[in-house]
């Protein structure tokens, strides 16, 4: 039987050719150097190629979600460094709705409650830590795994723990044994081209996606949503007066004069992009780029928005900040759509993060999806080329994965219709100016002269503006009073844009893949609202583990607690059962010990022991001997109120639960566990692993 295995494994797996580089990963975002990062521990060479010749150093996403957080737990220290290293929660905890940044305050919404700090559902607390920061710090860890950053020339051979910048992927070709990717850099001022050779190529390189077009994948969904400019600047004076008199995250700003967020990335450093909306080609983002150079960037805000530059950011900041340094403007378009599919040729060219689904920003699910995207494939790709998996395990990422990105694609627009509410609320219809644009462009009014195009839109946009006016917008005038006290509903029933998603951050599952379901039926996830839902824990298959502090019997006397996703390990590939001291789960371990060896795998056995257990450790020895790779647990209820792990899990002590190295759960019994130990556990692995996919 261990022989058959074995070779099952070993003739569906990469080819071990040492010239081959196993894994080839394109874009060196937060998506690609975490799975770079997540692959290195895991033992997997590999090496990633970024076109750019340098890192962004515009702040981007910036709020960093539970379930990312616990994947950078995995990562030695990381979670813990983005914890030190962002601003205090209470300058970021809140959005404020206001008529200029130190104008009148329309409503503020408080996205941290208590039970944000008190880790009952998970061992770390979201983050507010921009893109570019998270990249210096996962750089940082890198290179403390031995990696490299090499600009300019290429290398004349690429074995692994590099990161070639000025890179530029332009040619993918695929073979019976490897992909063939050529590069293009930069040499002493002429472009050579380098061929590398690798035996899976990920494609990670943003929503332009370079890999995406060259295997000819294409997207699906909502295109062309809204167009937007980014304005990143600098102002001491604007952040030292916000930490004293209104600290916010966004601050959503509407006048007569001009409407738009502001996303307050540190308050302490007096970081902010300022997002208007953009209406191209009446505006044109071109016709403004000498300008930009010439007076850093002011008279491109005036252009956008048809003010004096003084005038703009008076109304929008509400007073006149004398340090304002302009760093950079970038145009982007907001989209909503998923690939049709995560893998091609053969399953050796892969897509995540931005390359496989591109979302609105409202809710911030892009980086942490992409996030996630790879810490589901950095254990498949690990098996893959350390022969435990065949090819087929691949498959169950695209299974597992896009069910995901549709979902949170769904979520991301409803987001992002609640973002509308209020300027909807306010009388400013948020379609007016989406279908005014198009009315300019698809029909007569493309005919028009330019001037008069722009002139039109202008003075619609203007109209519309009115409404937020004084005259309109106080409590004395009918309309405005009716106006405000819709707006103040909004914000008491929850129906503004929300920053946390627990039930989808934590709660996402999933259905079919490297998972061994309950039933031939597994539930569909309800569709998105918008509306933030509490996470509940559950030990369903394909649910992620539930967290619990527990404490390690081996050391009687240690105050230490570690949560329950601490058993998982961040260093190989290895799957963790979860048994009670019960005599028919101790056998059970025995069969997964000998099945989990006979498929060349890992498995490390967890003994849940009740609050309150001081030493059992010798019991689980003499029932678990020969093997010796287990841990002995005990439960740490701080409170009365919180359940015993088998209840947090809605099972009995006399269940077990097989977790996956992706800290997912692959297959669990709730009340008794099965008499043919043996057979049940090859079904388990056989589909954990992918070979029910042969």
């Amino acid at each position: 039987m261990q022989s058959q295995w074995r070779t099952l494994s070993s003739s569906r797996t990469i080819n071990g050719d040492d010239s081959i580089l196993p894994v080839l990963i394109v874009g060196a975002g937060p998506v690609g150097l975490t799975l770079s990062a997540l692959l290195t521990k895991l033992g997997v060479k590999c090496a990633v190629l970024e076109k750019s010749g340098s890192f962004s150093k515009h702040p981007q996403a910036h709020f960093i979600n539970n379930r990312s957080m616990e994947v950078f737990r995995k990562l030695d220290g990381l979670a813990e460094e983005i914890q030190r290293s962002q601003p205090p929660v209470d300058f970021w905890r809140r959005f404020i709705y206001c008529t200029s940044v130190t104008g009148s305050i329309l409503g503020s919404v408080d996205h941290m409650q208590p039970q944000d700090y008190d880790r009952v559902v998970s061992p770390v607390s979201v983050a507010h830590f921009s893109q570019y920061k998270l990249t210096r710090v996962l750089l940082k860890h890198l290179e403390s795994l031995g990696f490299h950053v090499q600009c300019g020339e290429g290398l004349e051979s690429l074995s692994g723990s590099k990161i070639l910048m000025g890179h530029e992927c332009i040619s993918i070709d695929t073979t019976a044994n490897s992909v063939n990717v050529t590069a293009s850099f930069l040499k002493e001022g002429k472009y050579m081209k380098k061929d590398i050779k690798c035996g899976i190529l990920v494609g990670t390189d943003g929503a332009g996606s370079t890999v995406r077009r060259l295997v000819g994948i294409n997207m699906r969904g909502e295109r062309n949503l809204q167009n937007l400019v980014s304005v990143h600047f600098l102002s001491q004076e604007l952040g030292q007066y916000l930490m004293n008199e209104r600290p916010g995250m966004l601050f959503f700003i509407f006048n007569t004069d001009a409407i738009g967020v502001l996303v307050a990335h540190d308050l302490m450093q007096g970081e902010f992009v300022l997002q208007m909306p953009f209406y191209p080609p009446q505006q044109k983002f071109e016709d403004f780029s000498s300008e930009v150079s010439v007076l850093a960037g002011v008279l491109f805000l005036c252009e956008i928005l048809l003010e004096m530059c003084e005038r703009l950011i008076y109304k929008l900041v509400g007073r006149n900040l004398a340090d304002m340094d302009v760093i950079d403007i970038k145009p982007w378009v907001m989209h909503a759509e998923v690939v049709e599919k995560y893998l091609s040729c053969d399953s050796r060219v892969i897509l995540a993060g931005d390359a496989a689904h591109r979302f609105p920003p409202a809710g911030g699910f892009g980086m942490n999806t992409g996030i996630q995207d790879v810490h589901n494939l950095a254990w498949k790709l690990a098996s893959v080329v350390n022969g435990i998996a065949p090819t087929s395990i691949l498959s169950t990422y695209e299974m597992e994965r896009m069910p995901i990105a549709n979902f949170n694609t769904a979520l991301s627009l409803e987001n992002f219709r609640a973002a509308m509410a209020v300027p909807a609320a306010l009388g400013l219809d948020p379609t007016i100016a989406n279908t005014v644009h198009q009315v300019i462009n698809n029909t007569v009014g493309s005919i028009l002269p330019s001037k008069v195009q722009r002139s039109i839109l202008d003075g619609v946009f203007a109209i519309g503006r009115a409404q937020l006016s004084d005259f309109i917008l106080n409590k004395n005038n009918p309309l405005g009073s009716s106006r405000l006290a819709q707006v103040r509903r909004i914000f008491e029933e929850g129906k503004s844009l929300q920053l946390q998603f627990p039930a989808e951050d934590l709660g996402f599952r999933y259905l079919r893949g490297a998972v061994v379901p309950d039933s031939d039926r597994m539930e569909e996830p309800n569709a998105p609202t918008g509306r933030q839902q509490d996470y509940v824990p559950s030990a369903d298959p394909g649910s992620r583990l539930p967290h619990m502090s527990i404490r390690a019997l081996s050391k009687p006397h240690s105050e230490e607690m570690v949560s329950t996703l601490d058993l998982v390990s961040g260093d190989k590939v290895e799957f963790l059962l979860i048994i009670a001291p019960v005599e028919s789960s101790y056998r059970l371990a025995q069969a997964a010990f000998e099945v989990a060896h006979d498929f060349n795998a890992s498995v490390k056995v967890c003994v849940m022991w009740p609050d309150g257990t001081v030493d059992a450790v010798a019991r689980s020895k003499a029932a678990l001997t020969p093997w010796d790779n287990y841990i002995d647990v005990v439960e740490v209820r701080q409170s009365a109120t919180l359940k015993s792990w088998w209840d947090l899990c809605r099972m009995t002590h006399r269940g077990a639960i097989l977790v996956r190295p992706d800290e997912h759960i692959a297959w669990r019994v709730k009340s008794r566990v099965v008499d043919d130990f043996a057979s049940e556990m090859k079904k388990v692995f056989s589909t954990a692993l992918g070979f029910d996919s042969i």
